[in-house]
Order: C-alpha cells, then structure tokens, then sequence
C-alpha cells in the first residue's frame, strides 16, 4: 500500500489533497446545513462520510489512471481512460446504491458530496488568482 503512494506524482497527491480539502468543508458545511434544518441524525454523518470518500478516492483514482495513461500510444492510453471512467462511474453508481438501500446512510447525505470535486474544480481558478 505504501509503495503505491510512492508511486503517484506530486501533482496528482498535491491536486488529490486540494479536492480532498474542498470535500472535507464542504462536508462540514452539508452537516452545518442539516443541523441548521433540524435533520441532522447519525444518517447524515455515516452518508456524508461514504460520499465525501467516494468523491475524493474518484478524483484520485482518476488522477493516477491520468499519470499511467502519460506513458502510453495513444489508443492504449485511450482505452485505459475509459475504462478507468466507466469503472469508477460503477463505483459511485454502488455506493448511491448503498446509501438508497441501507438505512443507515441518508441518502441526500450521499449523493451531494458526489458534486464536491467538481465545486473545488470550479472555484480553483478564484483562490489561485487565474483567469483575470
């Protein structure tokens, strides 16, 4: 297990840890919300939880496929792409799947931190100061 996080370069750990980051307050934030709601319970939490970790092993997974794919022609770097994408779009359609069917989890608490990634994409640009 070590061994393969040596492996993964510094700009995939280093993006990997910003949308990690973003995942972990916003998930702060999505609690703050159901609390201030009055629906917060411990199906929240366990929700918020399998989502949040989903998300962020998304994005990391996605990124380490990124850095094998470099180093291939480019129909076999194609290829593993898109299996990389429909395998991991399987991953999170299973942990919907978990959340709906296990009454453990709220399922909103699952399925929102799914969208995390994509804010911390979006808002990268503002807090780096790009795009002006």
């Amino acid at each position: 297990m070590i061994n393969w996080f040596k492996n993964i370069d510094a700009t995939v750990k280093k993006e990997s840890l910003y949308i990690a980051s973003v995942t972990g307050i916003l998930s702060l934030l999505l609690q703050a919300a159901f609390l201030v709601t009055r629906h917060w319970d411990y199906t929240v939490l366990l929700g918020n939880a399998l989502g949040a970790a989903t998300a962020a092993g998304n994005f990391l997974l996605m990124g380490v496929t990124v850095q094998k794919a470099l180093g291939r022609e480019q129909k076999s770097a194609s290829d593993l792409m898109k299996l990389s994408q429909r395998l991991r779009l399987l991953m999170q359609l299973g942990v919907v799947v978990l959340g709906v069917v296990l009454p453990c989890f709220n399922i909103y608490a699952v399925i929102i931190p799914l969208f995390f990634p994509r804010i911390g994409i979006m808002v990268r640009p503002l807090i780096k100061g790009e795009g002006k």
